[in-house]
């Protein structure tokens, strides 16, 4: 548990996303691709468990019934 703990804390001081402002530009890390697939990724995990709880109530309801 220590040892994940240092490495959380050591870890963002070291690990940059892009480089320096004043490097060439063609040298930047594009964040565009990754960041809108994961949100896709997100949008479409909250339908999924938007229909299952959906489905779960719909059953609970007819074993009332």
């Amino acid at each position: 548990l220590s040892i994940i703990m240092i490495i959380c804390l050591c870890l963002p001081s070291i690990i940059f996303a892009q480089g320096d402002p004043g490097a060439d530009p063609d040298t930047t890390v594009p964040v565009d691709g990754g960041l809108s697939i994961l949100a896709a990724a997100g949008v479409a995990y909250g339908v999924k468990k938007i229909k299952e709880y959906k489905n779960k109530k719909g059953a609970d309801a007819e074993k009332v019934k």
